[in-house]
């Protein structure tokens, strides 16, 4: 995703929004039971972390954003419970032998929330104004796997080379540069959803601001957006399958203190909760009580305008001397584990295995961090500076963050003698600031778009829409652009193993965890689904039964 996609999650963001706790068949599933009583108010009641950036599928970058997209959006494929495609707008789909056309056809009955029907060349469209260079979307990359995309993305071709037809109303044609594995999974992440263009075009620069900029085409539309606060979903009687979709209503408050979503949810104002530190043990031998698998990992960007963080040896510094496993426990006790290399555990291996397991332990922290203060001095001097100078860490203003910002705070000054000053700004703002490299040091997230290592490690090539830092490796760039190319998945996935490596030798970004989620769930909710990707949870398939 940062990424991608899911880039720049803030930490108080997917922890303590509920509709952004994310992991594929884990134990906090709801069964679907029977249908609903007619008793049975079909209305759920869930929080958001923060301000919802973005309804613009272009330019969305944030799980906040793609989770909302996902419940009121719909791409030609959908994920199932276990994250593989299923049909979405497109009722099939079929592939060339060299794994390089596709060709979707669509649904008759798949409409827009206005009644009108949704087109191929509504995907046309979408695609290409993603692509065009004037809608500076950050995620335009994804795009450019396909032929022509890279090319007009970069001004160096036109919008007609793109590899993307709409061969007729129904008829979606995609050409591709190379084979891409997870291509149909894809499809289901909210970059690739259609739009309308006489409808984008109307609403020209607030398109995507507020609930009457956005047209829907999924089991849901918006009909409230009362910014900073609260947005109110409700069921689309466009859907195509609205017969499946039990919720009549869904309703989202702005909620940015763990303590106060605990007070809510026991009040009965929310239906389902993230908890973190003391709420796991408070809670954890209740019915109530589920845990949340993701591939989501957090760590430090090194911005490298600022000369000390120049040093590869100072980022390493800064890095080892965190105590990942400690800052899991005391920032999140949910599952958290202190991070190992860029790429989570739990990411495929393309093979049926696991890529972190098998490209092992490329921090090394215990072994590492009595070196951290000698790499220190040793990288100041090599950048020509005796001592390190006055040094700030953006992050998040949810009390997650603040307590993040705390414990790394002090982890410098314990461990380094450095004294790091924290600035903890609202999350939009943090969005800004980190694309604009307005920052010395920033707290991010990054959630895998889909569930392979490239994911998280294209985002680290040199000029790379969500290398915020500054970052520039040419071998580190060859090997994921051959990965990108091979067909051969051992070749290919080799490829990725040595790129980590490179990366964590470098260190342009420190890792610090990859996180799990502890939940709470009202037993009245049935059928909540949730995912290791974008978007992160689906209510298309909820239902509220045994309520009164």
């Amino acid at each position: 995703m940062n990424a991608k996609k899911w880039v720049g999650i803030g930490l108080a963001l997917t922890m303590l929004s509920s509709v952004a706790l994310v992991g594929c068949g884990s134990k906090d599933e709801t069964k679907n039971g029977d249908a609903p009583k007619a008793a049975d108010k079909q209305e759920i009641n869930l929080s958001l972390g923060d301000e919802i950036p973005s309804l613009d599928s272009s330019k969305a970058t944030d799980n906040i954003a793609f989770n909302m997209l996902g419940q009121v959006m719909e791409g030609l494929t959908r994920m199932d419970k276990d994250g593989k495609a299923i049909p979405g707008v497109a009722k099939e789909w079929k592939v060339s032998p060299d794994g390089l056309t596709y060709t979707f056809t669509l649904r008759d009955d798949s409409k827009w929330s206005d009644g009108t029907n949704v087109s191929a060349k509504d995907f046309e469209y979408a695609w290409k104004r993603t692509l065009d260079p004037k809608t500076a979307s950050q995620y335009a990359f994804m795009l450019a796997w396909v032929k022509g995309g890279e090319e007009f993305n970069q001004g160096k071709g036109s919008v007609d080379e793109v590899g993307v037809k709409a061969k007729d109303d129904k008829t979606l044609e995609v050409v591709l540069k190379n084979p891409v594995p997870f291509f149909a999974e894809q499809m289901s992440f909210p970059l690739f959803y259609p739009q309308k263009k006489a409808f984008v075009e109307s609403a020209g620069a607030k398109y995507g601001g507020d609930a009457d900029k956005v047209l829907f085409n999924g089991p849901f539309k918006m009909t409230a957006w009362v910014h900073e606060q609260s947005a109110t979903l409700e069921k689309n009687d466009n859907y195509w399958n609205k017969a499946s979709v039990k919720l009549e209503k869904a309703n989202y408050q702005v909620v940015k203190d763990s303590g106060a979503l605990e007070n809510l949810y026991q009040a009965g104002q929310l239906d389902r909760i993230g908890l973190v530190r003391d709420q796991v043990d408070r809670y954890k031998d209740s019915k109530e009580f589920g845990t949340v698998p993701e591939l989501t990992n957090g760590y430090i960007q090194y911005n490298e305008k600022v000369k000390a963080l120049t040093s590869a040896k100072v980022r390493k510094a800064l890095t080892y001397a965190i105590d990942g496993d400690q800052y899991a426990d005391i920032v999140y006790h949910n599952g958290t584990k202190g991070a190992t290399g860029f790429v989570p555990t739990g990411t495929s291996n393309g093979n049926g295995g696991d890529f972190r397991a098998d490209n092992g332990d490329l921090i090394k922290r215990k072994d590492n961090a009595g070196k951290a203060k000698a790499l220190l001095a040793e990288g100041l001097k090599e950048v020509g500076l005796s001592e390190m100078p006055k040094i700030k860490l953006l992050s998040d203003d949810g009390d997650v963050s603040k307590k993040a910002s705390e414990f790394l705070k002090e982890q410098w000054r314990q461990n380094l003698g450095v004294d790091v000053e924290v600035e903890n700004v609202p999350f939009k703002l943090r969005l800004k600031r980190t694309t604009d490299r307005d920052y010395d040091m920033v707290v991010s997230l990054w959630g895998a778009d889909y569930n392979d290592p490239m994911t998280f490690l294209d985002m680290w090539v040199t000029g790379g829409d969500f290398n915020e830092n500054g970052y520039s490796n040419p071998k580190y760039d060859d090997l994921v652009h051959a990965a990108q190319k091979e067909s051969d998945s051992k070749k290919r996935m080799q490829a990725l193993y040595d790129a980590e490596k490179i990366l964590m030798e470098d260190m342009p970004v420190g890792p610090i965890f990859f996180r799990a989620s502890a939940v709470i769930t009202k037993p009245y909710v049935k059928g909540w689904v949730s995912h290791v990707s974008a978007p992160s949870s689906d209510l298309s398939g909820v239902s509220i039964q045994g309520k009164e």
